[in-house]
């Protein structure tokens, strides 16, 4: 098959191009803005494309985009108002519009489970007041439905990611984990209501490359829409779990009501957007319906907290 790909150079995007170059036979075609930001092995094989571009400027590509079989559009903008609504809106349908409704086959989609409630239902509070990168999220799937391409759309929704290594850009939050032992000294003293799922990158790129062979056979019950998660995890879980993963002891722990934190908002003036208020009283970003390597019969590369640990190379001591 023709794969067309964005975001190849993000931390998500290196995982998956990966696997596809190295366990496949594809012809690969990958759009970045700066070819030396992706460090998979180009020359592994045959059948490798770099495309250097602006996905603003993507109507380029037009005609080749009428060639492709499948696309994996992962490429984001985190921020700005414009940016984000030209790059994760407007570029992505021209994508979507420019193919060959006879010759392409399947479109994988990466929107984000920040949009979703908790039965995996539109969060109306996404669309409102979430931050530009999700807005835009909202306002993009909202729009699908309206392309005669949209029976041909798999839309998967990643979790927390985590993931990165030398040859692989880290993600937001596995950049923070050098210094997790240091903080853990002071969060173990402390409960927290709240929930949440996380999934590593390699298994995200693991459920793309079936989804690549399967995904037009997919079972009906998903309704080609995938919250991309292993199993949910408490915050006093996660918490005790890393603990043990530290071999630090966790003796009495304080309760942080949610209403004890939104007097501290009040008296010290914390100055928070609408999105981050929102989510700190929602609190469980949890999901009823989720898939994971597990899923699809695949071993899950990170499929727990210590598991997560090890390959992210934190140091238990």
């Amino acid at each position: 098959m023709r794969i067309f790909l964005t975001g190849a150079s993000g931390c998500i995007g290196h995982y998956v191009v990966d696997l596809l170059i190295k366990n496949t036979e594809h012809e690969l075609f990958l759009l970045v803005r700066n070819r030396d930001k992706l460090k998979c092995d180009r020359i592994y094989r045959d059948g490798i494309h770099l495309l250097e571009g602006d996905l603003a400027n993507i109507l380029e590509h037009k005609e080749l985009l009428k060639t492709i079989n499948q696309v994996i559009l992962i490429a984001t903008c985190w921020g700005g108002e414009q940016e984000s609504y030209q790059i994760n809106v407007e570029a992505n349908l021209n994508i979507i519009n420019s193919l060959n409704t006879e010759i392409c086959s399947q479109i994988i989609y990466f929107s984000t489970a920040s949009i979703l409630g908790q039965q995996n239902q539109l969060l109306h509070e996404a669309g409102e007041f979430g931050t530009d990168y999700i807005r835009t999220k909202y306002q993009c799937f909202t729009k699908l439905k309206e392309l005669d391409l949209y029976s041909k759309i798999i839309t998967v929704y990643p979790t927390l990611v985590f993931g990165g290594d030398e040859n692989k850009p880290y993600s937001h939050l596995s950049g923070g984990l050098k210094d997790l032992p240091k903080w853990m000294n002071l969060i173990r003293w402390f409960q927290a209501d709240g929930s949440f799922h996380f999934i590593h990158g390699y298994d995200i790129a693991q459920v793309i490359c079936y989804l690549i062979e399967n995904g037009q056979n997919l079972d009906g019950n998903y309704d080609k829409k995938l919250v991309l998660a292993n199993e949910p995890l408490t915050v006093n879980q996660a918490i005790q779990e890393i603990c043990n993963y530290l071999q630090k002891k966790v003796y009495l722990q304080i309760p942080l009501p949610i209403w004890l934190a939104n007097i501290f908002i009040k008296v010290f003036n914390i100055q928070m957007a609408e999105w981050d208020y929102f989510c700190l009283n929602y609190r469980h970003f949890t999901y009823n319906q989720f898939v994971n390597p597990q899923t699809f019969n695949l071993s899950g590369y990170a499929p727990n907290i210590d598991r997560l640990m090890k390959v992210s190379q934190v140091s238990p001591k």
